[in-house]
C-alpha cells in the first residue's frame, strides 16, 4: 500500500495553511495526500455551526484538489483524542504535517499541547507549518525582489550534531534538498570541553585548533552523503555554542528546516529536545522534526 502524507485538519489558520503545504509535499513525493479531521467526543464548539463542522473536511479537499490538480486527495473524519489519533495515524503516513499558530515576529510561533505530544509520540518525521505560510515565502524572491512561487526554492536547513549524526535525519534533509532542486544548509554548533575554558585567554589557538577539529569532522560526516546526493550543493557552518540560535535566525532564509529528536519511550512526559523545541516555537520557516534511535 502506498503511504500517504497525512495532515491534521481542524478548520483553523494554521490547519489550512499545513493542509496547502502538505498538498505541495505530496506533488513533489508523487504520493496520495490524506486530510485527517479528529472530532473529539463531545458537542461541536458553539461558535462552530454543525453543518460547517461536518461539512469542512470536504470543502477542504475540493479546494485543494483545484488548486493542486496532480495529487490524490482523501478526506478522512475520526472521534477521539486528537493525540492518540494522530500518533495513530503517523504510523501509516511518509510524513505527518500539523500546524503551529503563529504569536507575532517577536514572539515567534505557538506549538499547541497537542502538536507537542504528537511530535514527542510519533516515529514518523513530523512537519509543523505556521499559520500564514506560503508557497512563495518558500522561494527566492524573483528579481524585483517580489514573493514568487516560480522562483528557486531557499535553502533547505539542517540543523546536525556531528558528534552524534543520525542517518535518519540527514538522510531526510538531503532527500527535500535534491526534491526542491536547492542547497543544503548544515549547521553545527559545539561546545568546548570545561578544561579549555579558563585556558583560552592565555592560548587562543586552543579555540581555532578545536574549530578546525570540528569543521573537519563535520566534512568528514557528510563526505559520504555528498556523494550519494552529488547533485546538492552543500553549505557547512561550524562554530563554537549552541545552534538553536543560529538555526532560528537562519530559517527566515531557508524553505524548511530539519532538526532531529531522539526517540525516548518513557511513558511520562513530553521528550523533543531543547534544540528541536526552540525551532518548533520560534522558526520561521516549516520545521520538520525527524525521530531517530
Amino acid at each position: 500500500m502506498t503511504r500517504a502524507i497525512t495532515v491534521g485538519l481542524d478548520g483553523s489558520p494554521e490547519s489550512r495553511a499545513a493542509a496547502e503545504w502538505a498538498a505541495r509535499e505530496a506533488g513533489l513525493r508523487a504520493l496520495p495526500l490524506r486530510l485527517l479531521h479528529v472530532r473529539r467526543p463531545g458537542p461541536v464548539p458553539e461558535a462552530v455551526p454543525a453543518d460547517s463542522w461536518m461539512s469542512m473536511p470536504h470543502e477542504t479537499a475540493e479546494g485543494l484538489r483545484l488548486r493542486h490538480p496532480g495529487v490524490e486527495i482523501s478526506h478522512e473524519q475520526i472521534d477521539g483524542k486528537p493525540y492518540e489519533v494522530l500518533i495513530k495515524a503517523a504510523e501509516d503516513a511518509e510524513l505527518l504535517v500539523l500546524g503551529s499558530r503563529g504569536l507575532g515576529a517577536l514572539g515567534g510561533f505557538l506549538v499547541g499541547s497537542v502538536g507537542l505530544v504528537v511530535v514527542a509520540g510519533a516515529e514518523q518525521p513530523v512537519v509543523l507549518v505556521r499559520a500564514g505560510e506560503q508557497a512563495a515565502d518558500e522561494h527566492e524572491p524573483d528579481p524585483a525582489g517580489i514573493p514568487s512561487a516560480a522562483t528557486r526554492y531557499r535553502p533547505v536547513l539542517l540543523g546536525l550534531d556531528a558528534d552524534r549524526p543520525r542517518e535518519p535525519v540527514i538522510e531526510f534533509a538531503f532527500a527535500e534538498a535534491r526534491r526542491r532542486d536547492t542547497a543544503l544548509r548544515v549547521v553545527h554548533g559545539w561546545a568546548l570541553p570545561p578544561y579549555y575554558v579558563y585556558g583560552l585567554a592565555a592560548a587562543p589557538d586552543v579555540y581555532h585548533d578545536i574549530a578546525r577539529e570540528q569543521a573537519g569532522n563535520l566534512t568528514q560526516v557528510l563526505a559520504p552523503w555528498r556523494e550519494k546526493y552529488p547533485e546538492v550543493e552543500v553549505v557547512e557552518e561550524s562554530f563554537g555554542g549552541s545552534p538553536s540560535v543560529r538555526l532560528v535566525e537562519a530559517s527566515a532564509e531557508s524553505s524548511l528546516v530539519v532538526v532531529g529528536r531522539r526517540i525516548r519511550r518513557n511513558p511520562l512526559g513530553a521528550h523533543i529536545g531543547a534544540i528541536a523545541h526552540a525551532v518548533m516555537h520560534h522558526g520561521a520557516a516549516p520545521v520538520a522534526v525527524v525521530a531517530h534511535d
